[in-house]
């Protein structure tokens, strides 16, 4: 699964221009379950808003990749992700401190 998804990564990275992948939760620690879904934060510059933006990524995933586990796409822009990690946000401190870039 995990070279799937580096290759999946990849493919964010050059069709979205995103600037990081970052795959989160039960996958990352090493501990998925049979009904695990996977967790992908991605850090990109977009107009769109964050849940329409990960839409358009999640179509064109299952365009090309024939994956059939459940798949969330968390997108926030890098100027979010450092706001909220300054902050505190337990939630992106969480993921980029527990995450696994890919």
């Amino acid at each position: 699964m995990k070279e799937v998804l580096q290759k999946v990564a990849s493919f964010i990275k050059e069709h979205f221009h995103a600037q990081k992948v970052i795959l989160f939760g039960s996958y990352a620690s090493g501990n998925p379950t049979e009904d695990s879904d996977i967790d992908l934060f991605v850090i990109m510059n977009t107009t769109m808003r964050f849940p329409k933006q990960a839409a358009a990524i999640r179509i064109e995933i299952d365009k090309h990749f024939a994956i059939t586990k459940p798949m969330d796409i968390i997108v926030r822009t890098p100027e979010f992700v450092n706001n909220r990690y300054k902050e505190g946000d337990f939630y992106i401190k969480d993921i980029l401190e527990k995450g696994m870039e890919l």
